[in-house]
């Protein structure tokens, strides 16, 4: 498999037989070179989203529409965007379970809002939510947007994810010493991959603090557009 991060919460995942889109922000993401954009998105199946912030789904709908492929993701945001922009979703919720290929991911719970911009304000876009994608008799846990949550014990009771995809960068989620006390306490990752952090100020610029946290686990600290190899 492939993880190759994309700035921010991006991510492009190559795994069994699939090509996926995570978060795929990449328009105004100062992280992202965009005059690689067509290398990023190169045969992707689908894209899968996390929730409705801008951060996350700004290029949602003009990347399902050229490149022709399902988004994934919250029922409520899934259905109103088939209905109203034409592009083809899979919705479903949180403890449900779909076939992509010949992965299974699984909606896992998160903690933090979800929204899109409108020019009445900020509008409902269904629930939070995270990921477990099960491939190559591999798991990884992309967590979304969150906070430590005593959900997680349950998650890898369930799930037993051995690639975490954490959100670090403070502020609005979870910082280092979180995401280190998440995967110390509730996760046996063999592999944790940082993210959310980075791209402005106001987030961490560094990860060593979940490198200190985490002995005995492979904590890549990952550069964009640069593919890890699992």
């Amino acid at each position: 498999m492939k993880i190759t991060w994309l700035g921010h919460s991006g991510f492009r995942i190559e795994i069994g037989n699939q090509v996926l889109l995570v978060d795929p922000w990449l328009t105004g993401n100062p992280m992202f070179p965009m005059d690689r954009r067509a290398e990023a998105i190169a045969g992707t199946t689908a894209i899968l989203l996390s929730h409705g912030h801008g951060d996350h789904s700004a290029d949602t709908l003009a990347l399902a529409r050229e490149l022709d492929v399902p988004v994934v993701g919250i029922y409520d945001l899934m259905s109103h965007w088939e209905e109203a922009e034409g592009i083809a979703t899979v919705g479903f919720n949180k403890g449900g379970t779909i076939q992509l290929g010949d992965l299974r991911i699984t909606m896992v719970n998160a903690v933090h809002s979800s929204s899109i911009s409108s020019p009445q304000g900020p509008v409902y876009a269904g629930a939070e939510a995270g990921f477990m994608i099960a491939g190559e008799d591999r798991t990884i846990y992309f967590s979304g947007d969150t906070d430590v949550m005593a959900d997680m014990k349950i998650l890898n009771d369930l799930h037993a994810p051995d690639i975490g995809i954490l959100c670090a960068g403070g502020h609005f989620t979870m910082d280092m010493r979180r995401a280190a006390y998440a995967a110390r306490e509730f996760f046996d990752f063999k592999t944790v991959i940082p993210c959310h952090y980075r791209t402005f100020p106001i987030l961490a610029q560094s990860a060593e603090v979940l490198k200190d946290s985490l002995p005995g686990v492979d904590v890549i600290e990952p550069q964009v557009l640069e593919a890890i190899e699992l």
